[in-house]
Parts: C-alpha cells; structure tokens; sequence
C-alpha cells in the first residue's frame, strides 16, 4: 500500500506555546494558522501537525497522493481503496469514508496497541 506522507498530529492545549517550542526544536510552520485552531509544521523532511480543540491525544497521519512537502504524487492508493484492503484484512475501523465518492476522504482506525491512525485524503 502506498500511505503517502507520514506526520504526527498532536492535540495541543495551547497552539501559540506550541508553535513556539517546536519552533525552537528547529520546526517551521508550513501550512495552517492561529485562525484555523492547527499549524503543520517541518523540520527537514520531519512533519508534525498541532491541533488545538480538534481531537484527542496524538495519532500517526498518513496523506495518500501527497510527498513530504504536500506535492502530488503519481501512482498514489486513493483512500478508499486502502480502506477496502484493510476491511477485507479484518481490521475494525472507527471512521470510513464514503466508498460511492471520489477525491478527498478519510477514515481511522487504531493499531493492536490502540494508537490511533488517520487516513486522510487531501486530493
């Protein structure tokens, strides 16, 4: 399967007091905003996104059709086909996209150790 990019989301308490640790860890903002409640943030080829008020606890994102730096890639597994793989795997989702759409989606589910996984579409 191809996952596409990797990132950790993080659920913040405070997204200013944040944004400005992990700017010091040498992150810097790439997408997002203060008005938007979340920053995605880089430190090379490192993604992390802070959320404030928008979950709970941290998950492992993977953004299928996007590299590192949010660029299209060809070749990519759309969504809803590596939703399918992992139903007919037996794994139990928490979330599901639409499988009669099309473009962006996503769906979650967790892994044997309850860590959360999102799976989320932006093309």
């Amino acid at each position: 399967m191809k996952l596409g990019a990797f990132s950790i989301s993080i659920a913040v308490k405070d997204l200013a007091a944040s944004r400005s640790f992990y700017e010091q860890l040498g992150f810097h903002v790439f997408a997002g905003g203060s008005e938007k409640n979340y920053y995605i943030m880089k430190n090379g080829d490192t993604l992390i996104g802070i959320f404030h008020g928008m979950f709970e606890g941290s998950m492992m994102t993977f953004n299928p059709g996007w590299d590192q730096d949010a660029k299209t890639v060809d070749g990519y597994d759309d969504v809803r086909n590596i939703q399918q793989k992992l139903k007919n795997a037996g794994i139990p989702l928490m979330s599901e996209v639409d499988a009669d759409t099309s473009g962006p989606g996503g769906f979650m589910f967790k892994d044997p150790d309850g860590n959360i996984i999102l799976i989320d579409q932006h093309i």
